[in-house]
């Protein structure tokens, strides 16, 4: 999945992608790298983030749909509001990844079930402003996992099916850089629920913490949790670095899932 980020904030990319054109020659540029998928944003959710309005993120983010549906690649809009994914499932997105887990706003459950469309639920504790405010579980993996289990029976009493929902255990939101890591290290005990597992590291701070290095020099920490992502069971990775990181997916399938 690479990343859209129509943002000026974002904490890697923000102010990289100045409008429907830029997005379009990014774009292109990501599918021919190995892309198999595009996420579209138009409000970060870095630590500390502050929320845009409805009409900004349309803004930002409709006519990079507009643009891009014709490619023909599946499209993913990163928005927690309802109205965002109506128009833009209305415009050709295909996907709704939602960073609450349809808890941010009490339409969203009816506007993906009506469309039939893929749905990512992720866990987070708090909002993208208040979440790396001391974060603290007894387990981060049982929190997670009870979090899966009440959202997917949610969805599913909304009327989404179960066949379209994805799941993202959150790295980076509402977590440590030890819970990051153990998330990583017991990936695996997500896949009991069956469903697509998407986990999203790219150059994020725990990266940083740990190899002392700034958001721009990253590269080989983001591939190692990549692989070890792959290895214990994701079904796709959230990159910003496409062609970089393509390939060490398909090292990895190499390897594990021959």
């Amino acid at each position: 999945m690479g990343i859209i980020n129509a943002t000026p904030d974002s904490f890697s990319d923000g102010g990289l992608i100045a409008g429907p054109g830029a997005a379009c020659e990014r774009a292109t540029a990501m599918l021919a790298e190995g892309a198999h998928l595009l996420d579209i944003g138009g409000e970060s959710s870095r630590p500390g983030a502050d929320p845009v309005s409805i009409q900004t993120e349309c803004e930002r983010v409709l006519p990079i749909i507009e643009i891009l549906h014709p490619l023909g690649s599946p499209l993913s809009v990163d928005t927690y509001h309802a109205e965002t994914a109506r128009r833009a499932l209305t415009a050709g997105a295909a996907m709704i990844n939602d960073i609450t887990a349809l808890r941010g706003d009490a339409a969203m459950a009816s506007v993906v079930a009506e469309a039939g469309c893929d749905c990512v639920l992720m866990h987070m504790r708090g909002s993208p402003r208040t979440m790396q405010d001391a974060p603290c579980y007894e387990d981060v993996i049982d929190d997670i996992r009870a979090f899966f289990e009440e959202r997917i029976e949610f969805a599913i009493g909304q009327g989404i099916a179960e066949e379209a929902i994805w799941l993202d255990p959150g790295f980076g939101f509402g977590k440590t850089p030890d819970h990051n890591l153990a998330i990583l290290r017991r990936l695996r005990e997500f896949t009991r629920f069956g469903r697509p597992i998407l986990v999203g590291t790219s150059n994020k701070s725990t990266i940083g913490a740990i190899l002392d290095t700034p958001v721009n020099d990253r590269a080989e920490g983001t591939a190692a949790t990549i692989a070890i992502a792959i290895a214990n069971g994701a079904d796709c990775v959230r990159v910003h670095d496409v062609r970089a990181m393509a390939r060490v997916a398909r090292m990895t399938d190499a390897i594990v899932r021959a």
